[in-house]
């Protein structure tokens, strides 16, 4: 298996590109969020990869991150999600947004991600909500990346019954590393009124 390229970026036009690693061309695909942070054709790239073998081809993907390669294999372990969903989930969601997704079980960002219904949605939601802990050994979620005043305040606020995407929203603005949990909690929840 391929595990990753590092060459000169010899052309990109959504979702392909072709880099160069001294004279041969590796074509992938790889999702938007991985050709926003693409630099200039020309310049050196180094992408992780995925090789996918199918009976009609052998199609390999790119990621700019190791967090949206190991979302997008953990995506194919869903029933019914291949990789042309799976990218098309990376490209309409960060995995960031993803992890928040999956622990408030909302699924409507996903279902406005083009190629994905609400059943898909509802499946994924299901099945990687146990895979999220798996994934955020490597990637942590929102709240592991908070302040510990901001994770005590997360837990109140999550027992209050707010779903965790939006109290990720809420403490954002809320204060600062020297923050008390007071503070903190009075503030969003003013922020969660207005």
């Amino acid at each position: 298996m391929i595990g990753w390229l590092r060459g000169r970026l010899a052309a990109k036009q959504p979702p392909a590109l072709v880099v160069d690693v001294n004279g041969v061309g590796y074509e992938c695909e790889a999702p938007m969020s991985t050709f926003y942070t693409l630099p200039e054709t020309g310049a050196e790239v180094v992408l992780r990869t995925h090789l996918v073998v199918r009976e009609d081809a052998h199609i390999l993907y790119a990621f700019g991150s190791e967090d949206e390669r190991r979302l997008f294999r953990s995506l194919l372990k869903v029933s019914g999600v291949g990789p042309k969903i799976a990218l098309g989930i990376l490209s309409g969601i960060s995995v960031n947004d993803f992890m928040l997704c999956i622990e408030a079980q909302d699924p409507d960002p996903l279902v406005r991600v083009p190629g994905v219904g609400r059943k898909t949605a509802e499946r994924v939601l299901i099945d990687m909500r146990d895979r999220v802990k798996e994934l955020a050994a490597g990637a942590p979620s929102a709240p592991a990346r908070l302040g510990s005043a901001q994770q005590e305040a997360f837990s109140a606020l999550v027992a209050l019954g707010y779903k965790p995407a939006e109290v990720v929203r809420l403490l954002k603005g809320a204060g600062d590393e020297q923050s008390t949990v007071e503070e903190l909690i009075r503030r969003a929840l003013k922020a969660a009124a207005g």
